[in-house]
């Protein structure tokens, strides 16, 4: 006879741990309230053109502006090619979208400025040797990005959606996306299997509500109804929503 003992248990653990989650997650965002007069000022956090001339790749993640960044974060990428004296900035832009325009925005602007307030921190830094090929196929990968005019907050296709796709394409960026970053599971034009964003392993997603990965890079994840819990024995780190990553830094 089926026993349902074990079920409720795993239930009430993920209960646990999402009300843990929920609690770091608050404790880490403050809302703002109106999106005018939130800061976009840089951090100063990015390498100074001008100064660093190796190429660069940076892509980072900021808390999401207003109620959304208690749940998860808005992710981008940002690239620099030897001598580059700017930053290219590739991000998608939901409200765009939503009156009629491409939601993927390229731009050259400072690539570390806050997120309607929100610091950005850097979540993967690559430069030197090999980086100006990697822009080229950053920047082939955004442009064929096939969900450019759609956009969902939850589960997807997102701003993260989007990041995760690039990075696909360029395996050598080794990303791991944070579990806040809601999105990353939607696997772009409805596919149910696909390499990790790093490139270290595979996944399966059901439109990004219900899915499971694992890799050198992620660990393993477990995606219910968008919000993400797992492991990263490799960083000896646990993932939980809403809280990201908790572990050494």
């Amino acid at each position: 006879m089926f026993k349902a003992k074990p079920l409720r248990t795993v239930a009430k653990g993920l209960f646990v741990l999402l009300v843990v989650g929920a609690a770091a997650g608050i404790g880490k965002h403050t809302v703002m309230a109106d999106w005018r007069t939130a800061s976009r000022e840089p951090l100063g956090i990015a390498p100074d053109p001008a100064v660093t001339k190796e190429a660069v790749v940076q892509v980072y993640a900021a808390r999401a502006f207003s109620w959304r960044g208690v749940f998860g974060v808005h992710t981008w990428i940002a690239a620099k090619p030897t001598d580059a004296d700017a930053f290219t900035v590739y991000e998608i832009i939901g409200w765009r979208a939503r009156y009629g325009g491409s939601a993927l925005v390229i731009t050259e602007k400072e690539p570390d400025q806050r997120w309607f307030g929100a610091e950005p921190e850097i979540i993967a830094d690559k430069r030197g040797g090999g980086v100006d090929d990697m822009i080229k196929r950053i920047d082939t990968a955004a442009r064929a990005y096939p969900h450019a005019t759609t956009y969902t907050v939850w589960p997807g296709p997102n701003s993260n959606t989007f990041t995760a796709h690039v990075a696909r394409a360029v395996p050598e960026l080794a990303l791991d996306l944070p579990p806040t970053a809601i999105g990353k599971d939607y696997l772009p034009e409805g596919g149910f299997a696909a390499r990790t964003p790093s490139g270290t392993g595979y996944q399966l997603s059901l439109f990004g509500l219900l899915g499971v990965m694992a890799g050198v890079e992620e660990g393993v994840e477990i995606n219910i109804l968008g919000l993400t819990f797992g492991i990263d024995p490799k960083d000896l780190a646990i993932k939980l929503p809403l809280a990201g990553r908790l572990g050494p830094s």
